[in-house]
């Protein structure tokens, strides 16, 4: 069980990876494809697009498929679209090919959350889904700084590098990964909307996902234009905002991993309230900080609490329903790429013309407010608390 635990980490490490990367990259892909700000954040939302859109249809699909299979054949297809997009020529190929990642990841990472009820003790899931969390947090700690270092060489090199290493991922996968036969039988299977309808019933599961969506919102609008606003602000290269990248992947990675001992201490319902009325307040005051150690500081504290909060939602969405974790998956996974697809546009909108880096902070703390008031009422802390987390 140990090594496929690891395997999902390295997983999510790459694809977690290969979604972060692009951020500290904008700056050298809108000098390389001469573009405008407001078009390389369409470089984001390609891959978002792509994600959100197709993980509504394959989480319900794979809840009838053997997950394992569905995750092979993602992972091939975001090998193969993340490396040609080391040799997209202009901006409109290299949509293409991040518009197709992401299609491919969309059926690939939700596999991973929904697999984890399937083979872990129930009081164990919150714990393994904080290393599965972990490795994207060590994709934002080491990958995108190791990404960003490359891309040194030329902007290619990451592209290139993460394509061939999931080749690897593939065939371990293919090795260490027992079969993983469909949650619901054939003659028993309903249509991808009767799923949608079923798992939506009720307002509880409409309200928390409308919170979680604005909460992904509100974080990638942050995120999609820190390397711009690091270039700008402080006139880093590509490697100096690798290197900042690192102390948020820490804080996010230390969190990850041990986040969810304190949630199981404070509660869920403090630790989702706090933690996100802490990164808001972080966030308001992160634009006015006069250095780069200050910033590091901050975004380490940031992203500190970001790796508790993640992981308690996905747990939070995941005790909806027993029956339908592919489709709670994919829902969730395609309201976080939906968030970053609307996010990275509405940041590179407001940066381009209303303030720079402060319109960008303060909208994030808006949704960010937003979410957690729904959150509060949508009633699914009280479903979790009844629970073992």
């Amino acid at each position: 069980m140990n090594k496929i635990i690891t395997l999902f980490f390295f997983i999510m490490f790459f694809i977690g990876t290969d979604t972060f990367i692009v951020s500290p990259l904008l700056p050298i892909l809108r000098e390389s494809f001469g573009i405008s700000i407001e078009q390389s954040g369409w470089i984001v939302s390609a891959y978002a697009l792509g994600y959100a859109v197709f993980a509504l249809i394959a989480g319900p699909l794979s809840d009838e498929w053997n997950r394992k299979k569905v995750l092979l054949f993602g992972l091939l297809g975001f090998g193969i679209f993340t490396l040609l997009c080391g040799f997209a020529t202009d901006f409109w190929t290299m949509f293409a090919f991040r518009l197709l990642a992401g299609i491919s990841a969309a059926f690939a990472s939700p596999q991973v959350w929904a697999a984890i009820p399937q083979l872990v003790q129930p009081h164990k899931v919150l714990k393994t889904m904080g290393v599965a969390t972990a490795g994207l947090a060590v994709s934002q700690m080491l990958g995108v700084p190791i990404g960003s270092y490359l891309a040194t060489t030329g902007w290619q090199t990451p592209f290139i590098m993460i394509g061939c290493c999931t080749f690897l991922i593939v065939i371990l996968t293919a090795v260490l990964l027992p079969s993983l036969p469909a949650s619901v039988q054939k003659h028993k299977a309903s249509s991808i909307e009767s799923r949608y309808r079923s798992l939506l019933r009720g307002s509880t599961p409409k309200v928390a996902f409308l919170a979680y969506l604005l909460f992904q919102l509100g974080n990638f609008a942050a995120f999609s234009f820190i390397g711009t606003w690091l270039s700008d602000k402080f006139s880093l290269n590509v490697a100096s905002i690798g290197t900042v990248i690192l102390f948020l992947g820490l804080g996010n990675t230390i969190s990850s991993l041990f986040g969810s001992s304190l949630v199981n201490k404070v509660g869920a319902r403090h630790s989702l309230k706090y933690g996100i009325i802490f990164i808001g307040l972080l966030y308001l005051l992160l634009p006015y900080l006069p250095s780069v150690t200050y910033v590091e500081i901050t975004y380490f504290l940031i992203f500190l609490t970001l790796g508790m909060i993640f992981p308690l939602m996905m747990s939070l969405l995941q005790s909806l329903s027993a029956t339908a974790r592919g489709t709670i998956s994919s829902l969730a996974n395609s309201s976080m790429y939906c968030g970053t697809a609307v996010g990275s546009f509405t940041a590179g909108m407001l940066y381009a013309h209303s303030g720079g880096f402060i319109s960008v902070s303060l909208f994030t703390v808006i949704c960010f407010s937003m979410s957690l008031i729904l959150f509060l009422r949508s009633g699914v802390l009280n479903i979790n608390m009844s629970q073992s987390l």
